[in-house]
């Protein structure tokens, strides 16, 4: 039993350092992808390559100064980041990243992983209305709109390949793809897919959905107030959500970590996600953003009556 403890112990300290290091790395490369696309040059004066813009990056939360504004909630305001970085990780507790390596293989893994990113909305939620500004607040508001329907959305998208296969265990959802890429969910619910990745990116909010925190305006909604660390925590939880998103991807339409040809499973998982996290960046350079009543337009009107309807064509195939 204190074997097991320590192993579950020392998989979640791998966790937290692993995507803790993987989220400031990957702003790095999403500069460079970006700038590539809008033939920019990126980050390149610090060491070779721009590599240690990393390290400044990181120097600079740690050192900045951290401050809470005169009339706002400073208790809320100070928890509130601490929220999107935990329920970001601990959504990670249920996710097997390679064979064999996941830290609690939970039977109702893939509710325990949407339930568990889902509370995370709280947040920038409560970051925004804590602030006692209104710019603070109207992105609090957006956070509630936006993450709140497009759960609605999630939900919906997962049923159809939950009822083919009659198990919600992320293990279960990727034995059910073995044995070669024509097994691959993708095939047999491309909507599913579809519907899933679109959420994917109201989820994380990324662009085109990053209402929450929009870069075109001068302030940064429900982070406007925030600095140093307390501001990097938001955006350690974001990037977390992303890696997370894209192995639920892979793990539930794309094979998982089964084996892919002459590929080991651990090494095809893994070029998965990296792709999907492309797509999540060669997104945000090429794609406008929305307006709010866009995206509900999109999310009410459009996307969750296909959710409906693929859901009801699932089970009428499945009856007949």
């Amino acid at each position: 039993m204190d074997n097991d403890i320590l192993m579950t112990i020392l998989k979640v300290v791998v966790v937290l350092l692993v995507f803790s290091a993987l989220a400031g790395f990957t702003t790095y490369i999403e500069r460079k992808v970006l700038a590539f696309m809008q033939r920019r040059l990126g980050p390149v004066h610090v060491g070779p390559f721009g590599l240690l813009q990393i390290a400044a990056d990181g120097i600079k939360l740690f050192t900045k100064e951290d401050f809470v504004p005169q009339n706002a909630n400073r208790i809320i305001f100070m928890v509130a980041p601490i929220i999107t970085a935990a329920t970001a990780f601990i959504a990670m507790s249920a996710v097997p990243f390679i064979p064999g390596v996941i830290i609690s293989d939970v039977n109702v893994g893939i509710l325990f992983v949407l339930g568990v990113m889902a509370t995370g909305l709280y947040g920038p939620l409560l970051a925004g209305m804590a602030q006692a500004n209104k710019w603070g607040l109207l992105g609090g508001a957006r956070t509630a709109i936006q993450l709140l329907s497009y759960e609605v959305v999630t939900g919906l998208s997962i049923l159809a390949p939950i009822m083919m296969i009659g198990s919600l265990s992320l293990i279960d959802i990727n034995n059910y793809q073995a044995g070669g890429i024509q097994n691959w969910l993708i095939w047999t619910q491309p909507i599913a897919f579809f519907l899933f990745l679109i959420a994917g990116f109201a989820e994380t909010n990324r662009t085109p959905f990053d209402l929450l925190e929009h870069e075109a305006e001068v302030v940064s909604g429900y982070a406007t107030e925030y600095s140093g660390m307390r501001w990097g925590m938001f955006f350690i939880g974001e990037y977390a959500n992303l890696f997370t998103i894209s192995f639920l991807v892979a793990l539930i339409f794309l094979g998982g970590f089964n084996d892919l040809g002459f590929i080991p499973g651990a090494i095809a998982i893994l070029l998965k996600v990296m792709f999907l996290i492309f797509v999540f960046l060669w997104t945000r350079a090429s794609w406008p953003h929305v307006r709010p009543d866009q995206l509900m337009w999109l999310c009410w009107k459009v996307l969750m009556p296909i959710g409906l309807l693929n859901i009801v064509i699932t089970g009428i195939v499945m009856m007949v």
